[in-house]
């Protein structure tokens, strides 16, 4: 059966599953495309179920629910330019904080989707593991998810306001006046970023053991936090 009517109630579902509040209701997030799909059934990712165009839902294997909608219908719940025609409702994993095994990322505030998806796909590919986040963007937004490119597999995601309870690291926190991250002690630490518009807040600098810095042209103002992220987490890793 193939669903051609935008108010069929499982097409409303996902489409409710956009928005955050849903998403925490349904315990469940989506994750659209071909590869994002492939990669989670990899990992081993609890999917619900699949939705999407024949076609599409023909070219990945899944023993699970499947269900098939027009090309008009998956258009309505795609944010995606170029739609592939498929996406999978997956259940969205705890993000209770637990206590740091290793070097890890400490996000304070922020709050672009798009920015937060890429630094989990760095942290990944970089190995920081674990990711902390404080006041940040829902890392399970579609435009995250999208941005991670499959990294939201790699790394384990705790939302909290109280991190000094979890990170047993020293946290060296990314701020303009910091010294040259390039000179400083290699070590295992937290990398602790502030949001685009603020900053890190006061209670993040106060837990800071030391403040480093990307240096920069005179002339350059400031970089953009996904880029900061991926420069210090790489200058930090041991040789």
């Amino acid at each position: 059966m193939v669903i051609t009517s935008t108010s069929n109630e499982k097409v409303k579902i996902v489409r409710r599953l956009l928005q955050k509040k849903y998403r925490a209701e349904e315990n469940a997030f989506i994750l659209e495309g071909l590869k994002p799909v492939r990669e989670a059934a990899k990992n081993k990712r609890e999917i619900l179920y699949l939705f999407g165009t024949e076609s599409a839902l023909n070219k990945i294997a899944f023993e699970g629910e499947k269900i098939t909608v027009s090309e008009s219908v998956f258009a309505s719940v795609s944010e995606e330019r170029n739609p592939e025609g498929v996406l999978a409702v997956v259940r969205r994993p705890s993000t209770l904080p637990e206590k740091s095994a290793g070097r890890c990322l400490l996000l304070d505030g922020v709050r672009d989707p798009g920015n937060l998806g890429t630094i989990i796909r760095t942290a990944a590919a970089a190995g920081y593991k674990q990711i902390y986040l404080k006041d940040c963007a829902d890392p399970f937004n579609p435009k995250t998810v999208r941005a991670s490119m499959s990294g939201i597999f790699g790394v384990k995601i705790y939302e909290t306001e109280d991190f000094e309870n979890f990170i047993g690291l020293p946290i060296y926190a990314a701020d303009m006046g910091g010294e040259n991250v390039f000179h400083t002690e290699k070590k295992d630490v937290c990398v602790a970023l502030g949001g685009e518009a603020n900053g890190l807040s006061e209670k993040t600098l106060s837990a800071a053991e030391k403040i480093v810095s990307v240096p920069m042209e005179k002339e350059s103002e400031s970089l953009n936090v996904a880029v900061a992220a991926g420069i210090i987490m790489y200058a930090m890793l041991r040789d």
